[in-house]
Formats: structure tokens, C-alpha cells, sequence
């Protein structure tokens, strides 16, 4: 695992060298390769790893600044353990501050889960915490901080669980690819700023001119009822992104575009990458000019493989594909879902090689119908009804808008990404190479609208931010089925913590196992739950602002 390297002397930084970073990125990890580990039947280990979480100084753009790591890395180390072990994991905090690490999609006791309040005290200075858990999965995760907005300054890394059973297919050489955005600014800097102004980071609102033009291609009249529209709902068809590349760098394990990230392979291997979006706020959206990809994993499970040629993977989410390379060198290009910059790294015969980087595509705007009040959208459209909504809503200073016709949405593309003439990767196209692994009908249902208002930038379930709500509870043993609502203008990735979200399709037929779930502006997705792991579990969306800002629950599983 490389270490810091001193840190640069501050020096001035042009616009593009800012996006960009510094092509001696002072914090890099070095994911390596090894042949995929073949599955085995050997008896079930304990696997011991000491981590220890301190402060150091980084440089991405010419400035020192505070950064959070584990064992001197930053990324955290790359954790590789085997599924049926038992681990081990000392955590010791060297910090000023409490801290705490949880594992992202791993299923552990709930006391292992590391949310401070929720069956667990957090990691106080100077102490060590024992996590201790069987590995009952396998397949691509990561772990990050639950405390502080330290996994904004650094606090994550990549967590891969080999099986035991042999996977369908062969790989020579494997890869993680940990996105991540990064910022000069303290991140509660950050938070502050956008409850003064939503659109702080928003470089690119529509101005007068944009109005005239719009006047010309739709006519007055047209123009001026979708500023009146967008004005009633206190919003701008901009707001993509609540963190731009205004504030943020973005990496690719730990490296700056200008830095360069390299992945090395040999001619004729197949290539596993191990991609996770590890940011705090940014949905990537990714690609490899030239080179198909094959998905064959989403949130670590396996799935029928599907050939793509782009996909977005939102906050949180993690995705396997493989990939044939046959010329010297390919960009790995994961351009920000607001188009405001990139991440960018190499696979490549040898170190050194590199080739172009593409231009970003056109920035996308909202519209009417992506917000579920479009004028196109029919009652007889299939999946549309109009929809209800909980009266905690209602006349509720905190809540800006409401989705009266949403639709799951599970084969869109997204917003900037349809019709680009590429195979981008959607929902629809992930099925698990299982069975429901429960097989019940949920017994009941349990509907949560995600809600929030931009201008005051707060952020909720149903309209009650986490400090003024009630926990969901759970039976132990019961299957149920969530229903989410998005009543908002931002793509949430919402997660629960313990347990699988199992995605159903439009007619409530199982689809694929998750861990995070992404929800579009006006979609209205499904998932089941088996309520088969005790205790107290965070329930939130990862974006991490709107997470701190209220978008967050507590679900109880109780006996």
C-alpha cells in the first residue's frame, strides 16, 4: 500500500488545473492486480486486520489541507477476505474527534454495523473497538465513517469477499476502482453554504438570454409558463447536483484526472473491474471508449451478464464488469451526472501509456415530465396513476414540491443519458441469477415519500426530518414490501442497513438484490425486505448532506 508523499508546496491554481487536481496527487492507493482467487473449499478461517484511523495532510490542488485516512492511506486500504471467515477488525482512533467505520451491504450483527446511537457508542480518541462478524456473502463492497462528514475528507475504502463456490466465469486479472469526489472546503463549510443558498454550487442557472432563445424555439407564451412552473416549486431544471466541480476534485483511487490512475493488463486477459462509488455527493456516469463492458455483479451480487457500453452508478452502489482490451492503452471516463467535471483513469498495457480523454457531454435540464407534472404524461400511460400522499406533507414548510404522477422508471437511462447513442445500463437490465430467495408475498406494505425543499435545503422522509420521527418497526421474520415515493427534483440512493432490498419490477416481480437503491425525480420504485436481523438499523439516503440534513430513519426489528 503506497503512503502520503509530502505534501506540495502551495502554489497558485488555474480553473482547469483546479477541475483537473494536481498530476502529482500527494494521496494515492495503489489497488494493484491478482488473479481472481479461486474459489475453495478449505475450512473457515479468522482473519485479523488492525486499522488505524488518523489525520494527515493531503494536496490535490495545490493547497494542504486535513484528510482522514486509515493506516496512512487514502483511500483505506483495499480489505480482501474470504466468504465463511470470520473477521477480526481492530480499529484504533487516533483522532481528536470520535469516529466510527460501517460496512457498507455486509449482513453482521447489529452491534457490528458501526452507526454511532444506533447499538453502538462510536470509537471515542485513543480507543480501539473489536469489530467481530462471519462473512455470510461475497462479492464487491466498501466501508466508510459514520461519523463527523469524515467519509467526505477520506474515511472509505473497498471491501472484496471472494467466494467459495466458483463464479460462472473466468477472469485473469482484477481491479477496484473507488470514485470519489473531493473537496479543499470542510464539508459542514459546505453544508453551511448550501442552507444559506441551495444553488451555491450551481454555476450554470439559466439566465435572460436563455429565456429569449427558449422564446424563439417555443414561443412566449410556452417559455414563460415553464420559468412560472419551475418558479411555483422554488426550483431550476439546473439542479442536477447540489456539489459541483466548483468545490470538488474528482478521484479514482485517491488520483486526480491529472494524476492518472493506471490499471495494467496483459494482451488476451479479461479484466474484472471492481467499481464503487464511494463519494460523498456525485452520481458518475461511466465509460470506456472502445471497450465493451460486461456487468456481472450489482452491490456485490451476481447477475445474468449484460453488455453495455455506459453506465451511472449512484452514491453508494457498487458494479462488476469485465472487459476484453485488445489496444495498448483505454480512459476509464466517469464524467459527474451534472456535467461540471470528471474522474479519469487508465487501463493500459504498462504504466505511462494513456490516451484521449472525451469531452463532457452537454449539460442536461429537468423537465416537467422527469419531475412526474409533465403535460405529456397520461393517466392511461402504462405504470401511471395519480398519486396520494402522507398529510405529514401537507402544508408543510419543509416540503417545496410533490410528484402527482410517478412512475418506476426502472428502464430509463436517466436524465443526460438517453438517446446518446450508446448502451447504458438501466434496472431493467439487472436480474439476479437467483431466485426471490424468500419466495413469501409481503404481508404488508410500508410507503415512505422522499421529501425536501431546496431553498431551505432540509431534507426527510414524508415530510419529518430524523430528529422529529418515529422508528419503522419491523417484525422479526416478516417480509414486507417499501414503497418509495421521490417527491423531490434530486436522484436520491437510499439505503438500509442489515438487510437486502430486494428491486421489484413494475408488476412486483422480483428483479434484482440490492444494497442502495437509487430513486429519480417522480419515480416511484418497490422493494421487498425479510425482516431477518435484530435491532436497531439506519435507513437513509447517501448523499451525505441530505443524510445530515434529515433524510434518514431508524428501522427497528423486534421480536
Amino acid at each position: 500500500m503506497q503512503k502520503l508523499l509530502p505534501a506540495l508546496l502551495s502554489a497558485p491554481v488555474s480553473r482547469r488545473r483546479f477541475v483537473e487536481g494536481l498530476a502529482l496527487g500527494t494521496v494515492a492507493l495503489t489497488a494493484g492486480w491478482s488473479r481472481a482467487a479461486p474459489a475453495t473449499t478449505d475450512a473457515p478461517r479468522v482473519q485479523v486486520v488492525d486499522l488505524a484511523i488518523g489525520e494527515q495532510t493531503v494536496n490535490f490542488t495545490g493547497r494542504q489541507r486535513r484528510a482522514v485516512t486509515v493506516n496512512r492511506s487514502l483511500p483505506a486500504p483495499v480489505l480482501r477476505f474470504r466468504e465463511g471467515d470470520t473477521v477480526v477488525l481492530r480499529v484504533t482512533n487516533h483522532l481528536t474527534e470520535d469516529t466510527s467505520i460501517h460496512w457498507h451491504g455486509i449482513l453482521l450483527p447489529a452491534n457490528m454495523d458501526g452507526v454511532p446511537g444506533f447499538s453502538f457508542h462510536g470509537i471515542p480518541p485513543g480507543e480501539t473497538f473489536t469489530y467481530e462478524f462471519p462473512l455470510k456473502q461475497s462479492g464487491t463492497y466498501w466501508y466508510h465513517s459514520h461519523s463527523g462528514m469524515q467519509e467526505a475528507v477520506g474515511l472509505y475504502g473497498a471491501l472484496v469477499i471472494e467466494p467459495r463456490e466458483p463464479e460462472p466465469f473466468r477472469v485473469d486479472r482484477d481491479h477496484v476502482v473507488v470514485l470519489s469526489d473531493w473537496s479543499d472546503e470542510n464539508p459542514h463549510r459546505i453544508l453551511d453554504k448550501l442552507k444559506k443558498q441551495g444553488t451555491y454550487y450551481n454555476y450554470h442557472q439559466r439566465t435572460v438570454g436563455d429565456f429569449f432563445r427558449d422564446v424563439k424555439l417555443q414561443g412566449f407564451a410556452a417559455a414563460w409558463a415553464d420559468r412560472k412552473a419551475w418558479g411555483d416549486m422554488r426550483m431550476t431544471p439546473t439542479d442536477l447536483a447540489d456539489v459541483s466541480a466548483a468545490t470538488y476534485t474528482y478521484l479514482v483511487n485517491g488520483t486526480t484526472p491529472a494524476g492518472n490512475w493506471t490499471g495494467v493488463f496483459r494482451a488476451g486477459e479479461k479484466v474484472r473491474l471492481r467499481f464503487i462509488n464511494a463519494s460523498a455527493m456525485t452520481y458518475f456516469d461511466v465509460r470506456i471508449p472502445g471497450l465493451k463492458m460486461t456487468v456481472v455483479a450489482a452491490d456485490g451480487q451476481p447477475v445474468h451478464p449484460v453488455d453495455i457500453d455506459e453506465f451511472r452508478i449512484a452514491v453508494a452502489e457498487t458494479l462488476d464488469v469485465i472487459v476484453e482490451p485488445v489496444e495498448n492503452a483505454y480512459t476509464i471516463f466517469a464524467q459527474g451526472m451534472d456535467r461540471s467535471g470528471y474522474a479519469r483513469a487508465t487501463l493500459a498495457l504498462t504504466q505511462g501509456l494513456q490516451t484521449a480523454i472525451p469531452a463532457l457531454d452537454k449539460r442536461p435540464l429537468l423537465t416537467m415530465d422527469d419531475m412526474g407534472h409533465g403535460e405529456h404524461m397520461h393517466h392511461d400511460m402504462p405504470g401511471m396513476k395519480m398519486q396520494s400522499h402522507p398529510a405529514s406533507e401537507s402544508n408543510n414548510p419543509m416540503v417545496d414540491m410533490q410528484t402527482m404522477m410517478p412512475m418506476a422508471r426502472l428502464d430509463d437511462p436517466g436524465i443526460g443519458l438517453r438517446d446518446n447513442g450508446r448502451k447504458v445500463l438501466t434496472y431493467a437490465d439487472l436480474r439476479s441469477t437467483f431466485d426471490d430467495p424468500d419466495g413469501r408475498v409481503p404481508s404488508r406494505e410500508i410507503e415512505l415519500h422522499l421529501t425536501g425543499h431546496m431553498e431551505r435545503y432540509v431534507w426527510s422522509f414524508d415530510g419529518i426530518p430524523f430528529a422529529d420521527a418515529v422508528p419503522v418497526t419491523l417484525k422479526y421474520g416478516e417480509r414486507v414490501r417499501v414503497v418509495l415515493v421521490n417527491d423531490t427534483m434530486m436522484e436520491h440512493p437510499i439505503h438500509l442497513h442489515g438487510m437486502w432490498s430486494d428491486l421489484e419490477d413494475e408488476d412486483g416481480n422480483f428483479l434484482v438484490r440490492k444494497h442502495t437503491i437509487s430513486m429519480p425525480p417522480g419515480t416511484r420504485r418497490t422493494f421487498r425486505v425479510r425482516a431477518d436481523a435484530l435491532g436497531r438499523w439506519a435507513f437513509h439516503c447517501h448523499l451525505l448532506m441530505h443524510m445530515d440534513s434529515g433524510m434518514f430513519r431508524e428501522v427497528r426489528v423486534e421480536v
